[in-house]
């Protein structure tokens, strides 16, 4: 090919494309699954006998299938209390004190509800994502569907306090059994603990288990959506994202010390951690009513007569924030996935806050990392641009040789390669400011889309929202205005067919980028102007005979 650059823009086309393609997957309007639509027409959805590990004796009435051990049937009538700390608001369902609603006030839902805070858990028809958790190894050992007491209805983090718990009581004949969780002030992560008593005449051994169980999410035109699924730390690896289908063909089934088990989804997560330094089982099922579960037992306590022990876990129920998450357990901040590119992603996420932490506003911490990319990258830039600047300059000398061996593609091309060579130019190196653009392009469209720092950022004027599209699309137009204005420093390319190719591609990335991430399109935009001033300048001084 005459002109490589032009090679190299039609792949990034390429690669854009694939990303937008992409971002509609994850994005656009999808088709709701089949499993939500035979719901919609009246199946049945109530709350199946839900499968745990076989981790000790646990009377049931329900046939447990090999390897599992059973749950009671019996649904008890339950009531459910209300807790209220100035980041969660939090709902807990007397019936095995199951975690059933938590919204994030500090997240609306769109920055037209405000007021509204983004549900990460509910038991309602349509989402059905729930914690549930109890112990197993005795009749009298509470499971997640035996009723509890509470002291009180309404729980609310009162002004000046640190930490609020919140106490659930439930006696039996041989056991007494409170289950504390703990709220702390500014904190998403949930201690969960069990403390027992054993009043009974002999030893019990008893083992905790949570897990959380979701329907598959339904699909809503219009709704921004992503990768929702299993999260989890197997043994071999400090990450791996499993998918419903996957969940469904090969069940989860491992032990692993400081490991953890997560549902995600865009921007959020929900995931249990066990205590610290202590084995734990992790497992996964399918359930015949199209939800799934993933839960984690510990490791079992015997308890003596008149004894009492403790059964501690805790669960993570809110926003990505990498250095909160990357404190709580190893590898659970690689929720926030940046793809095969992490190694650029992760530094320019690092980078953008922390000039982020100077602006205020993410827009112009945009802007200001490109800024800093540019000038990182001045110098091979530059080494381009002399080169297209030198090809613009002999592009009359190629054109003619051109029409003077245009039927010998031979002597054609060694005579192009003379003028190269006289004239010290590499064609290649003229590919050297796309070359290096693509991968920090490619990394700074993940750091966009799985960063909730951005989520909802304002930049300035009609941009409300930077991870989102430009509404007016005002902001792809001036991108396609400065692709144009930069394609004209470049040297054309000799075959009309290429030269059409071009002169069409602007409109062609204007297109594309007119349904990316407007904080993706400002970078790029912004790049190509501090391009289009270095090439200018190159360009006028190879032209002036000041450069070689």
């Amino acid at each position: 090919m005459d002109n490589p650059r032009l090679f190299l823009l039609v792949a990034f086309a390429f690669v854009s494309l694939m990303l937008w393609q992409a971002w509609q997957r994850d994005y656009g309007p999808q088709r709701a699954p089949p499993a939500v639509q035979a719901r919609s027409q009246g199946e049945s959805t109530a709350d199946v006998a839900v499968p745990i590990p076989d981790v000790g004796t646990a009377p049931a009435e329900t046939p447990a299938p090999p390897g599992m051990a059973a749950v009671r049937d019996e649904t008890p009538v339950s009531a459910r209390i209300s807790v209220r700390t100035d980041v969660l608001h939090v709902g807990i369902d007397m019936a095995g004190g199951t975690i059933a609603h938590v919204s994030l006030p500090a997240y609306p839902l769109t920055l037209d509800e405000p007021g509204e805070g983004l549900v990460l858990l509910d038991d309602s028809e349509e989402l059905y994502f729930v914690l549930q958790s109890g112990l197993l190894g005795s009749e009298d050992a509470p499971a997640h569907r035996d009723t509890f007491e509470a002291d009180a209805e309404r729980y609310e983090l009162a002004p000046g306090s640190e930490q609020i718990e919140v106490r659930l009581h439930r006696r039996s004949a041989g056991l007494d059994v409170t289950k504390v969780f703990t709220f702390r002030r500014g904190s998403y992560l949930v201690d969960m603990r069990y403390e027992v008593r054993n009043d009974g005449s002999a030893a019990v051994q008893l083992r905790r288990y949570d897990q959380l169980q979701r329907a598959m999410p339904p699909n809503k035109r219009g709704l921004v959506r992503t990768f929702t699924g299993a999260a989890l730390s197997p043994p071999d690896s400090r990450y791996e994202k499993l998918s419903f289908e996957d969940l469904a063909k090969e069940p989860v089934d491992y032990s692993k010390v400081d490991g953890w088990l997560a549902f995600i989804q865009h921007y959020f997560v929900a995931a249990l951690v066990p205590p610290a330094g202590l084995e734990a089982h992790y497992y996964s099922k399918a359930l015949p009513n199209d939800r799934y579960l993933v839960g984690v037992y510990g490791p079992a306590q015997t308890i003596a007569p008149g004894a009492s022990a403790s059964f501690a876990a805790a669960a993570y129920l809110g926003p990505k924030d990498q250095d909160t998450l990357e404190t709580i357990a190893p590898g659970l901040d690689l929720t926030v996935d940046y793809g095969v590119l992490w190694f650029i992603a992760k530094p320019l996420f690092h980078t953008l806050t922390f000039i982020h932490r100077v602006t205020g506003n993410w827009g112009w911490s945009i802007i200001l990392l490109t800024v800093l990319v540019k000038a990182l990258f001045f110098y091979p830039s530059a080494i381009g641009y002399r080169s297209m600047a030198k090809m613009r300059r002999v592009t009359p000398r190629l054109q003619a040789i051109r029409e003077r061996y245009a039927d010998d593609r031979a002597r054609l091309q060694q005579a192009m390669m003379e003028i190269y060579k006289e004239e010290k130019i590499n064609p290649l190196s003229g590919c050297l400011p796309i070359l290096i653009q693509v991968p920090v392009f490619i990394s700074l469209y993940w750091v966009l889309l799985e960063s909730v720092e951005l989520r909802q950022a304002p930049f300035i004027l009609w941009l409300h929202d930077l991870s989102t599209p430009d509404p007016f699309f005002a902001l792809p137009l001036f991108m396609g205005v400065t692709m144009w204005a930069q394609q004209k420093l470049n040297p054309a390319p000799l075959d009309p067919v290429q030269q059409r190719v071009m002169q069409f591609l602007p409109v062609v990335f204007t297109v594309m980028f007119a349904w990316f991430p407007s904080g993706l399109v400002l970078y790029w935009t912004v790049s190509n102007i501090l391009s289009i001033a270095q090439q200018y300048v190159i360009t006028r001084r190879i032209e002036q005979g000041i450069e070689a």
